[in-house]
């Protein structure tokens, strides 16, 4: 981060979460309406700002003296949260940008989320914004809590509660009312935040920039973001590679894993790709841990601290399970197992150095200690041995009943881990409250469910360090506006070959015929070949199995009759000719250049499979060769010619450094491809390459 920007960042996080000054326009006499709200928060947390309650129809408010408009005031406050009805947000934002306000923030809503009208409106707050230097945040905000500072600027009813606990991470939040809802939870937990922002439609300032710009602040370590959507994404990733640089996790829960796949873009890559699958990607890709259960939300922190992003595994990270409760164990084992982390069995050694201590326990995949495991002593040898052992990445302690009813002896021994080479974790069977809070206070990574310790496990594992990111090698041809437009599948391949992406021989002819000499030998497959025409399939544009040249010559007759009936206005003066293929298998290749998270590339099972199985990897493009091999690893239908069992092997080194050079896209924009796709990519015996033998390719 440039020096400029840490100095934007420094003075917008004052402006937006330690203020001098505020303002809060609309507000109520009543306390108790949403209205009222702020100004009886700020004093009750005593807030050591100046506070400007504004009402032009009071001379007081709650007790203190009102002022009739922002220029009524004796100063010009620095953020001003106003409580007022949409229909005077535009006129609040306009004096707030001619009197030279830092911050607005928007509690109002009837805006992009509410129709035209209302999206007319957002994009004239947001060019008040971009054209006077007033940041935005919301609408539809409820505002912004920063502990440390005894700032309470919240509509959200439930910060009435006092003494919000403090803590080390930072919460961003589409919902507003999210916020409220962590902070009882972690009230009751013991958890405590560094500040918190409910950011709304982010129709300004957005998760990624107000993180960004609290990054340098030390009192923060992390971060939790529940999300809605992907939105603002160059801004989401910017932050998200800063706070890995500097070693601050990231927690995520985003909405929206239930939602089927859309049709986003032409390509198979674009409808196999949805937003939600999109997101998961990038959150691994960009260092994110992104969870699915809530309480992993806040329970994951203390995990992702211990399990720092240095990290550069050579295997999947695995878990030893030592427990005082067999049944409470399976549970947490079976979630384990769900979400594909590996729950090692203790090796012989490891065995053998137990028995050693004098403690009895069975060779399977738990250490199961039962009720000798209540003891202090016990426990602590074990665990001092599980994290010793190198066949353990995270040692998980599942506690029985005695969490609950002798928490000085199920707990003590795992808080004494604290600060051990390999981190442990714990998950408590009961409820049980006191044993909770000793090992949050001790720092110790905790859970109440086995669902939430499953989950927070597999999003820590799951993240990826963030690749460094390659400069363009040249400007973009032209600027991204409308619709893309598809090339010729002639075109496409001239595309593939300035990447390096190899092909089946072709040759254009035109679809008039007759058929020219060919310089391949047959059988051939035929193909229209038209802009206008990407889906050939679909208008009876394929002819497969031609065998001579009088079949290729019916072939093309074939061609212009099926396109006079099924495609009559679309113009297409050539077909493609090509020699018919064989491989071990077909794949999908396939490189899309999305909106939020950025440039992706995809592998999958190819052919008719590709849209039925849904056998895929995605990651943020370009990949290096190693991360290549990595997907293909992570397509099922490609452990068929990986050699396994004496069967023939696949070239899957070939496949590698295709798919690592159709994402080379993402560093292309003078080429100006926004989505590329090869379906199928015919995979040969080892040694004989890969050849795309169909591509759709789209363009700016």
């Amino acid at each position: 981060m440039t020096t400029s920007r840490r100095t934007e960042g420094s003075a917008l996080a004052r402006a937006l979460s330690n203020p001098s000054s505020i303002a809060l326009v609309g507000i109520s006499d009543d306390p108790s309406k949403t209205a009222g709200r702020p100004l009886k928060f700020l004093r009750a947390a005593g807030f050591e700002g100046t506070l400007y309650p504004i009402n032009p129809n009071r001379a007081t408010v709650q007790g203190e003296k009102a002022y009739a408009s922002l220029d009524a005031l004796p100063e010009v406050p620095e953020h001003v949260f106003t409580l007022a009805p949409t229909n005077t947000v535009l006129d609040t934002a306009r004096a707030c940008a001619r009197l030279g306000v830092k911050v607005l923030t928007v509690l109002a809503s009837g805006f992009s989320e509410s129709g035209e009208e209302g999206a007319r409106r957002e994009a004239e707050l947001r060019e008040i914004g971009r054209t006077t230097g007033l940041r935005v945040l919301g609408p539809s905000s409820l505002g912004v809590i920063n502990p440390s500072a005894r700032l309470v600027l919240t509509a959200n009813a439930a910060f009435a509660e006092p003494d919000i606990p403090r803590g080390r991470v930072f919460v961003a939040s589409h919902s507003g009312s999210m916020i409220g809802a962590l902070v009882s939870r972690g009230k009751a937990r013991g958890i405590g935040f560094a500040g918190l922002v409910s950011v709304g439609s982010e129709s300004d300032l957005s998760i990624g920039e107000i993180c960004s710009a609290t990054l340098d602040d030390p009192a923060i370590e992390g971060y939790l973001l529940f999300l809605e959507s992907l939105r603002h994404g160059s801004a989401l990733r910017a932050f998200a590679r800063d706070a890995a640089r500097r070693g601050k996790p990231v927690i995520v829960y985003k909405l929206g894993r239930s939602a089927s796949a859309a049709e986003m873009a032409a390509t198979h890559t674009g409808a196999l790709a949805g937003e939600d699958d999109v997101a998961d990607a990038m959150f691994r890709d960009l260092g994110m841990a992104r969870v699915g259960v809530l309480d992993s939300l806040l329970e994951s922190f203390p995990l992702a601290r211990r399990l720092p992003l240095d990290r550069t595994p050579s295997r999947p990270q695995r878990v030893g399970v030592v427990t005082t409760t067999g049944g409470g164990a399976a549970m947490a084992v079976d979630q384990l197992g769900i979400r594909d982390v590996i729950v090692e069995p203790a090796s012989p050694q490891t065995l053998a150095r137990l028995h050693a201590a004098g403690i009895a326990v069975s060779a399977g995949r738990v250490l199961d200690l039962t009720l000798a495991g209540t003891k202090y002593e016990v426990m602590k040898a074990t665990l001092d041995i599980m994290i010793d052992a190198p066949e353990f990445d995270l040692v998980l302690a599942v506690v029985g009943s005695s969490a609950r009813f002798q928490p000085q002896l199920a707990v003590r021994p795992i808080i004494d881990c604290q600060g051990s080479a390999k981190p442990v974790a714990a998950m408590l069977v009961p409820d049980a409250p006191q044993a909770l809070a000793q090992l949050t206070q001790a720092g110790i990574p905790c859970f109440r469910s086995p669902e939430a310790c499953a989950d927070s496990i597999a999003a820590v594992f799951a993240r990826r360090q963030p690749a460094v990111v390659p400069a363009p090698t040249g400007q973009p041809a032209t600027p991204r506006h409308g619709s893309a437009r598809a090339l010729s599948e002639s075109q496409a391949y001239g595309v593939l070959e300035r990447l390096g992406v190899p092909h089946a021989p072709a040759v254009t002819m035109p679809l008039s015929g007759p058929a020219p000499a060919l310089p391949f030998g047959f059988p051939v497959v035929a193909k229209v070949c038209s802009a206008q025409i990407p889906h050939k399939t679909e208008v009876g544009g394929v002819v497969l199995g031609i065998r001579s040249p009088a079949e290729l010559d019916a072939a093309l007759a074939t061609l212009r009759a099926n396109l006079a009936a099924r495609a009559p206005s679309a113009r297409c003066d050539d077909a493609l000719v090509q020699p018919m293929r064989k491989g071990l298998a077909e794949v999908l290749i396939g490189y899309r250049d999305d909106p939020e998270a950025g440039p992706l590339v995809m592998l999958a099972a190819g052919g008719i499979w590709a849209e039925i199985a849904r056998d895929r990897s995605i990651r943020l493009a370009p990949v290096s060769l190693d991360t290549a091999r990595e997907m293909i690893s992570e397509v099922k239908a490609l452990q068929a010619v990986s050699g396994l069992r004496g069967k023939e092997k696949g070239d899957l080194d070939a496949l590698a450094r295709a798919l690592a050079a159709l994402s080379q896209l993402a560093c292309r924009p003078e080429l100006g491809i926004r989505e590329a796709e090869v379906n199928p990519m015919m995979v040969m015996p080892e040694g004989e390459g890969v050849l795309a033998v169909d591509a759709l390719v789209m363009a700016s």
